[in-house]
Protein backbone atom coordinates (compact mmCIF):
# COMPACT_ATOMS: atom_id res chain seq x y z
CA UNK A 1 0.00 0.00 0.00
CA UNK A 2 1.33 3.23 -0.95
CA UNK A 3 0.78 6.35 1.67
CA UNK A 4 -1.45 9.02 1.31
CA UNK A 5 -0.82 11.92 -1.01
CA UNK A 6 -1.96 14.34 1.27
CA UNK A 7 -1.60 13.75 5.29
CA UNK A 8 -2.83 15.81 7.35
CA UNK A 9 -1.62 16.45 11.45
CA UNK A 10 -3.28 18.03 14.50
CA UNK A 11 -1.39 20.72 15.83
CA UNK A 12 -0.08 21.43 19.21
CA UNK A 13 -1.33 24.61 20.95
CA UNK A 14 1.88 26.61 22.71
CA UNK A 15 0.69 30.39 22.93
CA UNK A 16 4.25 31.63 21.65
CA UNK A 17 5.12 28.99 18.66
CA UNK A 18 2.67 30.15 15.86
CA UNK A 19 3.45 34.05 16.17
CA UNK A 20 6.03 36.81 16.22
CA UNK A 21 4.27 39.24 18.14
CA UNK A 22 6.45 38.90 21.09
CA UNK A 23 8.30 41.26 23.05
CA UNK A 24 10.96 39.20 22.92
CA UNK A 25 10.83 37.32 19.52
CA UNK A 26 13.16 34.46 18.53
CA UNK A 27 14.05 32.56 15.49
CA UNK A 28 11.25 29.02 16.83
CA UNK A 29 8.38 31.79 17.08
CA UNK A 30 9.48 33.28 13.15
CA UNK A 31 9.67 29.49 12.22
CA UNK A 32 6.33 28.60 13.59
CA UNK A 33 4.00 31.20 12.32
CA UNK A 34 5.87 30.58 8.82
CA UNK A 35 4.99 26.63 9.63
CA UNK A 36 1.43 27.65 10.55
CA UNK A 37 0.57 29.63 7.34
CA UNK A 38 2.09 26.96 4.75
CA UNK A 39 0.52 24.27 6.75
CA UNK A 40 -3.56 26.32 6.72
CA UNK A 41 -3.00 27.00 3.49
CA UNK A 42 -2.22 24.15 2.18
CA UNK A 43 -4.85 22.31 4.00
CA UNK A 44 -7.48 19.90 2.36
CA UNK A 45 -9.33 18.98 5.26
CA UNK A 46 -12.48 21.22 6.59
CA UNK A 47 -11.28 21.43 9.93
CA UNK A 48 -8.31 21.61 12.04
CA UNK A 49 -7.54 19.69 15.50
CA UNK A 50 -5.34 21.33 17.94
CA UNK A 51 -4.15 19.91 21.18
CA UNK A 52 -4.10 21.99 24.15
CA UNK A 53 -1.50 21.83 26.72
CA UNK A 54 -3.48 23.66 29.14
CA UNK A 55 -7.53 23.73 28.73
CA UNK A 56 -8.09 27.26 29.23
CA UNK A 57 -6.00 28.21 25.64
CA UNK A 58 -9.24 27.06 23.64
CA UNK A 59 -10.00 30.63 22.83
CA UNK A 60 -6.01 31.66 21.85
CA UNK A 61 -6.20 28.44 19.94
CA UNK A 62 -8.73 29.35 17.53
CA UNK A 63 -7.72 32.96 17.29
CA UNK A 64 -4.52 32.21 16.22
CA UNK A 65 -5.81 29.82 13.39
CA UNK A 66 -7.96 33.12 12.85
CA UNK A 67 -5.10 35.18 12.59
CA UNK A 68 -3.24 33.10 10.12
CA UNK A 69 -6.27 33.29 7.65
CA UNK A 70 -7.93 29.76 8.80
CA UNK A 71 -11.77 30.21 7.93
CA UNK A 72 -12.84 26.43 8.53
CA UNK A 73 -14.16 24.64 11.88
CA UNK A 74 -11.23 24.23 14.44
CA UNK A 75 -11.73 21.42 17.20
CA UNK A 76 -9.75 22.24 20.28
CA UNK A 77 -8.89 18.51 21.81
CA UNK A 78 -8.48 19.44 25.94
CA UNK A 79 -4.96 17.91 27.63
CA UNK A 80 -7.25 14.52 29.13
CA UNK A 81 -8.89 13.87 25.91
CA UNK A 82 -6.12 12.81 23.41
CA UNK A 83 -7.67 9.67 22.24
CA UNK A 84 -9.56 12.39 19.88
CA UNK A 85 -6.34 12.89 18.04
CA UNK A 86 -6.45 9.38 16.17
CA UNK A 87 -8.71 11.48 13.64
CA UNK A 88 -6.04 13.19 12.36
CA UNK A 89 -3.20 10.23 12.35
CA UNK A 90 -1.04 12.73 13.20
CA UNK A 91 0.00 14.95 16.29
CA UNK A 92 2.69 17.48 15.67
CA UNK A 93 4.90 19.40 18.25
CA UNK A 94 6.47 22.65 17.31
CA UNK A 95 9.53 21.47 19.61
CA UNK A 96 11.12 18.49 20.30
CA UNK A 97 9.33 17.17 23.79
CA UNK A 98 7.68 13.95 21.87
CA UNK A 99 8.87 11.55 24.85
CA UNK A 100 6.30 13.31 27.54
CA UNK A 101 3.49 13.22 24.61
CA UNK A 102 4.38 9.26 24.20
CA UNK A 103 3.15 8.64 27.71
CA UNK A 104 -0.15 10.33 27.13
CA UNK A 105 -0.31 8.71 24.45
CA UNK A 106 -0.05 5.25 25.81
CA UNK A 107 -3.65 5.80 27.97
CA UNK A 108 -5.10 5.44 24.22
CA UNK A 109 -2.69 3.17 22.75
CA UNK A 110 0.26 3.18 21.18
CA UNK A 111 -1.14 2.77 17.89
CA UNK A 112 -3.92 5.75 17.78
CA UNK A 113 -1.68 8.24 16.60
CA UNK A 114 1.60 8.99 15.33
CA UNK A 115 4.15 11.73 17.26
CA UNK A 116 6.11 14.17 15.05
CA UNK A 117 8.19 17.03 16.90
CA UNK A 118 10.70 19.33 15.44
CA UNK A 119 14.07 20.80 17.08
CA UNK A 120 15.06 24.01 17.19
CA UNK A 121 17.93 24.73 19.87
CA UNK A 122 20.04 21.71 21.42
CA UNK A 123 21.87 23.04 23.76
CA UNK A 124 19.83 23.80 26.76
CA UNK A 125 19.92 20.51 29.55
CA UNK A 126 15.78 20.23 28.98
CA UNK A 127 16.28 19.91 25.36
CA UNK A 128 19.72 17.50 25.80
CA UNK A 129 17.48 15.40 28.51
CA UNK A 130 14.55 15.69 26.49
CA UNK A 131 16.12 13.94 23.41
CA UNK A 132 18.47 11.06 25.60
CA UNK A 133 14.70 10.66 27.72
CA UNK A 134 13.52 9.41 24.61
CA UNK A 135 15.45 6.00 24.92
CA UNK A 136 13.20 5.02 28.12
CA UNK A 137 10.22 6.30 26.48
CA UNK A 138 7.11 4.83 24.75
CA UNK A 139 8.22 6.56 21.16
CA UNK A 140 7.84 4.36 18.48
CA UNK A 141 9.27 3.80 14.67
CA UNK A 142 6.22 5.52 13.59
CA UNK A 143 7.26 8.82 14.89
CA UNK A 144 9.37 11.26 14.17
CA UNK A 145 11.45 14.01 15.73
CA UNK A 146 12.53 16.46 12.48
CA UNK A 147 16.01 17.82 12.64
CA UNK A 148 16.16 20.87 10.44
CA UNK A 149 19.71 20.37 9.74
CA UNK A 150 22.21 17.46 9.79
CA UNK A 151 24.59 19.26 12.13
CA UNK A 152 21.30 18.85 14.37
CA UNK A 153 20.55 15.34 13.86
CA UNK A 154 24.34 14.52 14.43
CA UNK A 155 23.82 16.12 17.77
CA UNK A 156 21.21 13.85 18.61
CA UNK A 157 22.52 11.02 17.12
CA UNK A 158 25.59 11.57 19.78
CA UNK A 159 23.46 12.25 22.66
CA UNK A 160 21.33 9.01 22.17
CA UNK A 161 24.25 6.73 20.83
CA UNK A 162 25.96 7.85 24.37
CA UNK A 163 22.74 7.42 26.74
CA UNK A 164 22.57 3.85 24.95
CA UNK A 165 26.03 3.00 26.21
CA UNK A 166 25.21 4.01 29.55
CA UNK A 167 21.85 1.87 29.65
CA UNK A 168 23.53 -1.04 28.04
CA UNK A 169 26.52 -0.69 31.01
CA UNK A 170 24.10 0.56 33.78
CA UNK A 171 21.18 -2.20 33.47
CA UNK A 172 22.20 -5.03 30.48
CA UNK A 173 19.97 -3.21 27.56
CA UNK A 174 20.09 -4.88 24.13
CA UNK A 175 17.11 -3.20 22.46
CA UNK A 176 16.69 0.22 21.54
CA UNK A 177 13.42 2.00 19.72
CA UNK A 178 13.87 5.31 17.97
CA UNK A 179 11.40 7.73 16.44
CA UNK A 180 12.98 8.58 12.84
CA UNK A 181 15.22 11.53 12.66
CA UNK A 182 14.17 13.47 9.41
CA UNK A 183 16.46 15.97 8.23
CA UNK A 184 13.34 18.75 6.60
CA UNK A 185 14.96 22.42 6.73
CA UNK A 186 12.64 25.05 8.12
CA UNK A 187 11.04 27.27 5.15
CA UNK A 188 10.52 30.97 4.72
CA UNK A 189 7.27 32.57 2.25
CA UNK A 190 9.62 33.64 -0.45
CA UNK A 191 6.81 35.95 -2.02
CA UNK A 192 7.24 37.98 1.44
CA UNK A 193 10.74 38.95 0.11
CA UNK A 194 10.13 40.39 -3.10
CA UNK A 195 10.57 44.01 -3.01
CA UNK A 196 10.10 46.35 -6.12
CA UNK A 197 12.89 49.08 -7.07
CA UNK A 198 10.72 52.20 -5.72
CA UNK A 199 10.34 49.98 -2.25
CA UNK A 200 14.28 49.89 -1.98
CA UNK A 201 14.66 53.17 -2.85
CA UNK A 202 11.95 54.35 -0.48
CA UNK A 203 13.99 52.29 2.33
CA UNK A 204 17.24 53.38 1.09
CA UNK A 205 16.56 56.92 1.40
CA UNK A 206 15.13 56.85 4.87
CA UNK A 207 18.01 55.43 6.65
CA UNK A 208 20.33 58.26 4.58
CA UNK A 209 22.29 55.52 1.97
CA UNK A 210 23.33 57.77 -0.51
CA UNK A 211 23.83 56.13 -4.25
CA UNK A 212 27.09 54.20 -4.45
CA UNK A 213 26.68 53.37 -0.79
CA UNK A 214 26.44 49.25 0.19
CA UNK A 215 24.47 47.88 3.36
CA UNK A 216 24.97 45.07 4.86
CA UNK A 217 22.42 43.45 7.03
CA UNK A 218 22.45 41.30 9.93
CA UNK A 219 18.86 40.33 11.17
CA UNK A 220 17.98 38.44 14.19
CA UNK A 221 18.28 39.13 18.19
CA UNK A 222 20.61 41.18 19.25
CA UNK A 223 22.82 39.10 21.64
CA UNK A 224 26.56 38.63 21.89
CA UNK A 225 25.86 35.80 24.31
CA UNK A 226 23.55 33.76 22.36
CA UNK A 227 23.12 34.44 19.29
CA UNK A 228 25.69 35.55 17.11
CA UNK A 229 28.97 37.67 18.51
CA UNK A 230 29.03 40.77 16.33
CA UNK A 231 32.86 41.20 16.81
CA UNK A 232 33.73 39.15 13.85
CA UNK A 233 31.19 41.20 11.61
CA UNK A 234 32.31 44.48 13.02
CA UNK A 235 35.81 44.05 12.50
CA UNK A 236 35.42 42.95 9.13
CA UNK A 237 33.49 46.38 8.36
CA UNK A 238 36.20 48.08 9.20
CA UNK A 239 38.64 46.56 7.60
CA UNK A 240 36.76 46.91 4.24
CA UNK A 241 35.87 50.60 4.92
CA UNK A 242 39.67 51.23 5.36
CA UNK A 243 41.07 49.00 2.37
CA UNK A 244 37.85 51.28 0.48
CA UNK A 245 38.06 54.69 1.64
CA UNK A 246 35.73 55.75 -1.39
CA UNK A 247 33.27 53.45 -0.75
CA UNK A 248 30.82 54.44 2.04
CA UNK A 249 29.55 51.13 4.45
CA UNK A 250 26.30 51.27 6.02
CA UNK A 251 25.54 48.22 8.57
CA UNK A 252 21.75 47.59 9.38
CA UNK A 253 21.09 45.91 12.56
CA UNK A 254 17.68 44.91 12.36
CA UNK A 255 16.91 42.80 16.01
CA UNK A 256 16.53 43.71 19.79
CA UNK A 257 18.72 43.55 22.77
CA UNK A 258 17.16 42.31 25.70
CA UNK A 259 17.98 44.61 28.25
CA UNK A 260 19.95 48.18 28.87
CA UNK A 261 23.50 46.28 29.26
CA UNK A 262 23.38 44.04 25.93
CA UNK A 263 21.79 47.61 24.17
CA UNK A 264 25.44 49.35 25.36
CA UNK A 265 27.53 46.48 24.82
CA UNK A 266 26.87 46.52 21.23
CA UNK A 267 27.11 50.88 21.12
CA UNK A 268 30.31 50.41 22.83
CA UNK A 269 31.96 47.50 20.00
CA UNK A 270 30.65 49.80 17.16
CA UNK A 271 32.40 52.81 18.32
CA UNK A 272 35.59 50.96 19.07
CA UNK A 273 35.73 48.39 16.58
CA UNK A 274 33.87 49.69 13.59
CA UNK A 275 34.36 53.76 13.65
CA UNK A 276 34.24 54.12 10.06
CA UNK A 277 31.50 52.41 8.88
CA UNK A 278 27.42 53.81 9.33
CA UNK A 279 25.60 52.48 11.68
CA UNK A 280 21.58 51.98 11.52
CA UNK A 281 19.85 49.85 14.60
CA UNK A 282 16.21 49.11 13.71
CA UNK A 283 13.93 47.31 15.61
CA UNK A 284 13.41 43.85 14.44
CA UNK A 285 10.35 42.71 16.74
CA UNK A 286 8.31 45.40 14.10
CA UNK A 287 7.24 43.64 10.75
CA UNK A 288 7.32 47.12 9.03
CA UNK A 289 10.95 47.37 10.31
CA UNK A 290 12.17 44.19 8.79
CA UNK A 291 10.71 44.99 5.74
CA UNK A 292 12.82 48.10 5.24
CA UNK A 293 15.58 46.41 6.09
CA UNK A 294 15.26 43.61 3.54
CA UNK A 295 14.60 46.71 1.11
CA UNK A 296 17.28 48.39 1.60
CA UNK A 297 20.04 45.90 2.22
CA UNK A 298 22.84 44.69 -0.73
CA UNK A 299 24.45 42.21 1.44
CA UNK A 300 23.22 39.81 4.32
CA UNK A 301 25.64 38.82 7.12
CA UNK A 302 25.35 36.96 9.83
CA UNK A 303 28.68 35.22 11.21
CA UNK A 304 26.80 32.75 14.25
CA UNK A 305 29.18 31.11 16.62
CA UNK A 306 27.16 29.73 19.17
CA UNK A 307 26.18 26.49 20.14
CA UNK A 308 22.32 27.67 20.52
CA UNK A 309 22.28 28.46 16.95
CA UNK A 310 20.62 25.37 15.08
CA UNK A 311 19.60 25.95 11.89
CA UNK A 312 19.16 29.77 10.83
CA UNK A 313 16.37 30.97 9.43
CA UNK A 314 17.78 34.52 8.38
CA UNK A 315 20.08 33.28 5.39
CA UNK A 316 17.30 31.72 3.52
CA UNK A 317 15.22 34.64 3.84
CA UNK A 318 18.06 36.63 2.81
CA UNK A 319 18.53 34.26 -0.27
CA UNK A 320 14.79 34.64 -0.73
CA UNK A 321 15.19 38.50 -1.02
CA UNK A 322 17.64 38.25 -3.76
CA UNK A 323 20.60 38.85 -1.38
CA UNK A 324 24.11 37.42 -1.50
CA UNK A 325 24.99 35.79 1.91
CA UNK A 326 27.62 36.18 3.95
CA UNK A 327 27.56 33.25 7.27
CA UNK A 328 29.87 31.91 9.25
CA UNK A 329 30.63 28.44 8.33
CA UNK A 330 28.91 26.65 11.05
CA UNK A 331 26.02 24.64 11.83
CA UNK A 332 22.65 24.74 9.90
CA UNK A 333 24.57 27.07 6.82
CA UNK A 334 26.57 24.05 6.19
CA UNK A 335 23.51 23.17 4.70
CA UNK A 336 21.81 25.81 3.46
CA UNK A 337 24.69 28.12 1.84
CA UNK A 338 26.80 26.59 -0.69
CA UNK A 339 29.63 28.65 -0.43
CA UNK A 340 30.78 30.25 -3.78
CA UNK A 341 27.40 29.51 -5.46
CA UNK A 342 24.59 31.62 -3.01
CA UNK A 343 27.63 33.68 -0.96
CA UNK A 344 30.30 32.89 0.71
CA UNK A 345 30.94 30.71 4.11
CA UNK A 346 33.35 31.79 6.48
CA UNK A 347 35.48 29.29 8.44
CA UNK A 348 35.50 29.27 11.73
CA UNK A 349 37.52 27.17 14.67
CA UNK A 350 37.48 25.91 18.03
CA UNK A 351 39.45 23.90 20.83
CA UNK A 352 39.20 20.52 20.05
CA UNK A 353 37.15 18.00 22.03
CA UNK A 354 37.79 17.87 25.53
CA UNK A 355 38.84 21.53 26.44
CA UNK A 356 35.56 22.59 27.43
CA UNK A 357 34.63 19.93 30.27
CA UNK A 358 34.60 23.08 32.45
CA UNK A 359 32.35 25.13 30.72
CA UNK A 360 29.87 22.20 30.69
CA UNK A 361 30.68 21.74 34.49
CA UNK A 362 29.62 25.03 35.68
CA UNK A 363 26.60 25.11 33.55
CA UNK A 364 25.80 21.58 35.39
CA UNK A 365 26.17 22.93 38.70
CA UNK A 366 24.66 25.91 38.30
CA UNK A 367 27.72 28.03 38.82
CA UNK A 368 26.93 29.35 35.17
CA UNK A 369 22.99 30.19 33.65
CA UNK A 370 22.43 28.76 30.51
CA UNK A 371 22.92 32.37 28.73
CA UNK A 372 26.54 32.35 30.23
CA UNK A 373 27.53 28.82 29.15
CA UNK A 374 26.60 29.76 25.76
CA UNK A 375 28.19 33.25 26.01
CA UNK A 376 31.90 31.51 27.32
CA UNK A 377 31.18 28.79 24.04
CA UNK A 378 30.89 31.74 22.06
CA UNK A 379 34.01 33.26 23.00
CA UNK A 380 35.76 30.32 22.05
CA UNK A 381 34.86 29.95 18.63
CA UNK A 382 36.65 32.27 16.12
CA UNK A 383 35.67 33.26 12.48
CA UNK A 384 38.52 33.90 10.30
CA UNK A 385 38.31 37.75 10.21
CA UNK A 386 40.31 38.04 7.13
CA UNK A 387 38.68 35.61 5.05
CA UNK A 388 35.47 37.30 5.78
CA UNK A 389 37.12 40.51 4.63
CA UNK A 390 38.31 39.18 1.35
CA UNK A 391 34.77 37.91 0.48
CA UNK A 392 33.74 41.29 1.40
CA UNK A 393 35.43 43.20 -1.23
CA UNK A 394 35.08 40.67 -3.63
CA UNK A 395 31.33 41.40 -3.61
CA UNK A 396 32.05 45.46 -3.29
CA UNK A 397 34.51 45.44 -5.98
CA UNK A 398 32.34 43.25 -8.74
CA UNK A 399 28.81 43.91 -8.39
CA UNK A 400 27.77 40.95 -11.14
CA UNK A 401 29.80 38.83 -8.81
CA UNK A 402 27.42 40.12 -6.27
CA UNK A 403 23.89 39.74 -8.50
CA UNK A 404 24.62 36.32 -9.56
CA UNK A 405 25.53 34.83 -5.95
CA UNK A 406 21.90 36.57 -5.39
CA UNK A 407 19.74 35.38 -7.81
CA UNK A 408 21.51 31.89 -7.56
CA UNK A 409 20.31 32.36 -4.00
CA UNK A 410 16.67 33.67 -4.91
CA UNK A 411 16.27 30.71 -6.85
CA UNK A 412 17.56 27.69 -4.45
CA UNK A 413 15.15 29.84 -1.78
CA UNK A 414 12.09 29.12 -4.21
CA UNK A 415 12.80 25.34 -5.07
CA UNK A 416 14.54 23.95 -2.00
CA UNK A 417 13.58 26.29 1.55
CA UNK A 418 9.76 27.82 0.17
CA UNK A 419 7.36 26.81 2.58
CA UNK A 420 5.19 24.99 -0.22
CA UNK A 421 8.13 23.11 -0.80
CA UNK A 422 8.63 22.16 2.73
CA UNK A 423 5.60 21.61 3.99
CA UNK A 424 4.54 19.16 1.24
CA UNK A 425 7.97 16.79 2.68
CA UNK A 426 5.99 17.31 5.82
CA UNK A 427 2.87 16.00 4.86
CA UNK A 428 4.78 13.15 2.62
CA UNK A 429 6.07 12.55 6.41
CA UNK A 430 3.38 11.95 8.26
CA UNK A 431 1.89 9.76 5.16
CA UNK A 432 4.58 7.62 6.07
CA UNK A 433 4.25 7.70 9.84
CA UNK A 434 0.75 6.54 9.84
CA UNK A 435 2.01 3.40 7.08
CA UNK A 436 4.11 2.35 9.31
CA UNK A 437 1.88 3.01 12.17
CA UNK A 438 -0.84 1.25 10.76
CA UNK A 439 1.21 -1.94 9.03
CA UNK A 440 4.40 -1.87 11.09
CA UNK A 441 5.37 -5.24 12.73
CA UNK A 442 5.61 -4.48 16.62
CA UNK A 443 8.88 -6.73 17.29
CA UNK A 444 8.82 -5.35 20.83
CA UNK A 445 5.74 -6.10 21.66
CA UNK A 446 2.71 -4.21 23.54
CA UNK A 447 3.15 -1.68 25.71
CA UNK A 448 3.18 -3.34 29.29
CA UNK A 449 1.98 -0.10 30.87
CA UNK A 450 -0.41 2.59 29.92
CA UNK A 451 0.46 5.24 32.26
CA UNK A 452 3.85 6.52 33.06
CA UNK A 453 5.31 4.93 36.53
CA UNK A 454 6.13 7.78 37.69
CA UNK A 455 2.18 9.50 36.83
CA UNK A 456 0.18 6.80 38.49
CA UNK A 457 -3.12 6.58 39.45
CA UNK A 458 -3.15 7.47 43.47
CA UNK A 459 -5.49 5.30 44.43
CA UNK A 460 -3.24 2.37 42.97
CA UNK A 461 0.29 3.87 43.42
CA UNK A 462 -1.00 4.52 47.07
CA UNK A 463 -3.62 1.71 47.73
CA UNK A 464 -1.65 0.12 50.67
CA UNK A 465 -2.31 3.39 52.75
CA UNK A 466 -6.49 3.25 53.67
CA UNK A 467 -8.16 0.74 55.53
CA UNK A 468 -9.81 -0.98 52.97
CA UNK A 469 -11.31 -0.04 49.11
CA UNK A 470 -14.74 0.46 48.34
CA UNK A 471 -15.35 -2.93 46.34
CA UNK A 472 -18.32 -4.35 45.00
CA UNK A 473 -19.03 -6.71 48.35
CA UNK A 474 -18.85 -3.64 50.54
CA UNK A 475 -22.20 -2.82 52.16
CA UNK A 476 -23.14 0.89 52.28
CA UNK A 477 -25.97 2.58 53.55
CA UNK A 478 -27.26 6.32 54.26
CA UNK A 479 -27.44 7.80 57.58
CA UNK A 480 -30.50 9.28 57.18
CA UNK A 481 -32.61 10.69 54.06
CA UNK A 482 -30.64 13.12 52.12
CA UNK A 483 -31.96 15.85 50.42
CA UNK A 484 -30.18 16.35 46.94
CA UNK A 485 -30.25 20.39 47.87
CA UNK A 486 -28.10 19.59 51.08
CA UNK A 487 -25.43 17.89 49.46
CA UNK A 488 -25.28 20.17 46.85
CA UNK A 489 -24.39 23.09 49.76
CA UNK A 490 -22.03 20.53 51.43
CA UNK A 491 -20.23 20.51 47.45
CA UNK A 492 -20.32 24.08 47.39
CA UNK A 493 -18.30 24.95 50.86
CA UNK A 494 -14.86 26.61 49.74
CA UNK A 495 -13.16 23.61 51.72
CA UNK A 496 -14.81 21.16 49.13
CA UNK A 497 -15.32 23.38 45.50
CA UNK A 498 -11.97 23.72 44.95
CA UNK A 499 -11.84 19.81 43.86
CA UNK A 500 -14.38 20.93 41.14
CA UNK A 501 -15.52 17.92 39.00
CA UNK A 502 -12.97 15.41 41.26
CA UNK A 503 -16.18 15.53 43.75
CA UNK A 504 -19.44 14.01 41.49
CA UNK A 505 -22.25 16.45 40.25
CA UNK A 506 -25.45 16.26 41.78
CA UNK A 507 -27.57 15.10 38.72
CA UNK A 508 -24.66 12.11 38.76
CA UNK A 509 -25.72 11.67 42.51
CA UNK A 510 -29.48 11.73 42.67
CA UNK A 511 -30.41 8.26 41.01
CA UNK A 512 -28.04 7.02 43.76
CA UNK A 513 -29.58 9.25 46.80
CA UNK A 514 -32.99 7.76 45.35
CA UNK A 515 -31.94 4.27 45.45
CA UNK A 516 -30.22 4.40 48.56
CA UNK A 517 -33.47 6.61 50.26
CA UNK A 518 -34.85 3.66 52.24
CA UNK A 519 -32.29 3.47 54.54
CA UNK A 520 -31.05 -0.22 54.13
CA UNK A 521 -27.68 -1.67 53.01
CA UNK A 522 -26.67 -2.35 49.47
CA UNK A 523 -24.14 -3.93 47.76
CA UNK A 524 -21.69 -1.59 46.14
CA UNK A 525 -21.98 -4.24 43.41
CA UNK A 526 -25.99 -4.33 42.99
CA UNK A 527 -25.50 -0.61 43.00
CA UNK A 528 -23.52 0.37 40.38
CA UNK A 529 -25.17 -2.76 38.33
CA UNK A 530 -28.22 -0.98 38.62
CA UNK A 531 -27.28 2.61 37.60
CA UNK A 532 -24.70 2.20 35.32
CA UNK A 533 -24.95 -1.28 33.13
CA UNK A 534 -22.01 -1.32 30.90
CA UNK A 535 -20.54 1.95 31.74
CA UNK A 536 -17.77 2.26 32.92
CA UNK A 537 -17.14 5.68 33.22
CA UNK A 538 -20.53 6.36 34.81
CA UNK A 539 -19.52 3.40 37.21
CA UNK A 540 -16.39 5.00 38.46
CA UNK A 541 -18.17 8.85 38.72
CA UNK A 542 -20.89 6.74 41.20
CA UNK A 543 -18.23 5.10 42.87
CA UNK A 544 -16.70 8.21 43.74
CA UNK A 545 -19.74 9.84 44.70
CA UNK A 546 -20.25 6.84 47.42
CA UNK A 547 -16.76 7.86 48.85
CA UNK A 548 -17.23 11.34 49.05
CA UNK A 549 -20.81 10.88 50.73
CA UNK A 550 -19.25 8.79 53.45
CA UNK A 551 -16.44 11.55 53.58
CA UNK A 552 -18.82 14.37 54.35
CA UNK A 553 -20.82 11.87 57.18
CA UNK A 554 -23.86 10.80 55.30
CA UNK A 555 -22.71 7.22 54.04
CA UNK A 556 -22.25 3.80 56.17
CA UNK A 557 -20.51 0.99 55.97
Amino acid sequence: MSPSPHATAALTFSSDSYTTRRAKLMGRQAAGEGFLRAFLASETADRVQMLLLNAQDAPAARQSLKDAGWAGAVHTVAPEAVGELAASGVLYLPSPGIGELAWRRARVGERAYSLCGVTHTTASHAVMSGLTDLLTQPVRPWDALICTSNAVRETARRLLEQQADYLRWRLGATRFELPQLPVIPLGVHVGDYQFSPAQRAAARESLGVAEGDTVLLFLGRLSFHAKAHPAAMLQMMERAARARPGRRLHLIQCGWCANEHIEQAFDEAQRVLAPHVTHHRLDGRLPDARHQAWAAADVFCSLSDNIQETFGLTPIEAMAAGLPVLVSDWDGYKDTVRDGVDGYRIRTLTPPPGDGEELALRYDTGADSYDLYCGKSCELVAVDVDQATQRLLALLDDPALARRLGEAGRARARHVYDWAVVMARYRELWARLNEERQHASDWAGPLPLHTPVDRQDPFTLFSMYPTQHLDETLAVRLARPLPLAEYEAMRALACHRFAGTAIPPAASVAPLLERLGNGQPQRVGALIAALAPGQPAQAMTLRRALVWLAKAGWLLW
